[in-house]
């Protein structure tokens, strides 16, 4: 199995970080894949699949390079640069890293993700330009439309996470991030079942990216930068969100119920068919705080929502009264 060492001040320094790349690039390997395996990937890939793959028919030698890229075993590293430490980077200063790579270094990446030597098509210096117009091109039809949403999603899970982490430790918080995943103990962090080699993360700075498709990866960059005045290595797991946080930030309230309601308070009481914090609510809705709050006492009021608590953290739900509701509007609307 493959674990890194992480010590004390990496740990302590370790943050959760949206990127819109690392979504890009799900997206990617989501639409290289062909299969889905929650409703929102397949209803996404059912409306975006068909566009991308007239796209490679249309330019194998694009079409070879990503299959090489992201294939099963291993993803070329320049093809998924690790995320910023600054927080939310701009996609297209993120894009831009991947444009710069230098032609020796992709031949490199990618004949490590194959596994061996290149076909004699991939021996062209064009493949880091290659690459970031197809993201580019992933991100501006699949992605973008829907980062705002996208974004709430991640940004509710890394609540999620963070409450986790202040409740159960380490240990808690990454127990599910991603397949074979899980705190081995002894400042030991198991990051794939899969035979690699361990590595030392002493003095580095370690990341947690979520992503809404459900795929999961790996990624380094032992160049140094500074952080904190310091010179550190960056090393991030790019995990998929939790599935009842991704299909709730996809949900939409019925009509019938966003006239019933309003359409800001039937989004909540959809939202709440699994238990949520007022802090999730807001980042999947985008409502604010003080709006959220309002919509939860009327409808705790009315009740078509309890709450109770867990830890630190209130959570809400729906009653049976407000099921009842929801799936009235449901299967009239």
């Amino acid at each position: 199995m493959g674990w890194w060492q992480v010590g004390a001040d990496t740990l302590a320094g370790s943050r959760f970080v949206v990127s819109p790349l690392a979504e890009t690039v799900a997206a990617l390997k989501l639409l290289d894949r062909g299969v889905g395996g929650t409703p929102a990937d397949r209803d996404w890939l059912d409306l975006h699949l068909p566009a991308y793959r007239r796209k490679l028919t249309a330019d194998p030698v694009t079409a070879r390079l990503v299959r090489t890229a992201v294939g099963r075993r291993w993803n070329a590293t320049f093809f998924t640069p690790t995320p910023d430490v600054a927080g939310e980077a701009d996609f297209v200063r993120e894009l831009a890293q991947v444009r710069r790579t230098p032609a020796r270094t992709a031949l490199a990446d990618l004949a490590v993700a194959h596994g061996g030597p290149l076909p004699a098509e991939l021996h062209r210096s064009d493949l880091p330009a290659r690459a970031a117009d197809l993201l580019e091109w992933v991100w501006t039809t699949g992605v973008l439309p829907s980062w705002p949403q996208r974004r709430r999603i991640a940004e509710a899970d890394i609540v999620a996470r963070t409450a986790q982490l202040g409740q159960g430790g380490w240990a808690a918080a990454l127990a599910d991030l991603r397949p074979g995943m899980r705190w081995l103990g002894g400042s030991r962090l198991q990051v794939t079942a899969g035979d690699h080699p361990s590595m030392e993360l002493a003095g580095a700075h370690l990341l947690f990216v979520p992503v809404t498709p459900r795929r999961s990866w790996v990624c380094w960059d032992t160049s140094a930068v500074a952080v904190g005045g310091h010179a550190c290595h960056r090393y991030a797991v790019v995990y998929p969100c939790s599935g009842v946080l991704a299909e709730a930030g996809r949900s939409r309230a019925p009509e019938a119920l966003g006239r019933l309601l309003g359409p800001a308070r039937a989004d909540v009481l959809v939202l709440l068919g699994a238990p949520k914090t007022t802090t999730q609510l807001v980042a999947l809705t985008g409502q604010g705080l003080g709006s959220v709050g309002r919509h939860l006492k009327v409808l705790f009021d009315a009740r078509l929502v309890q709450r109770r608590r867990a830890g630190r953290s209130v959570l809400y739900f729906r009653t049976d009264a407000g099921d009842v509701l929801v799936r009235a509007q449901s299967d009239g609307g």
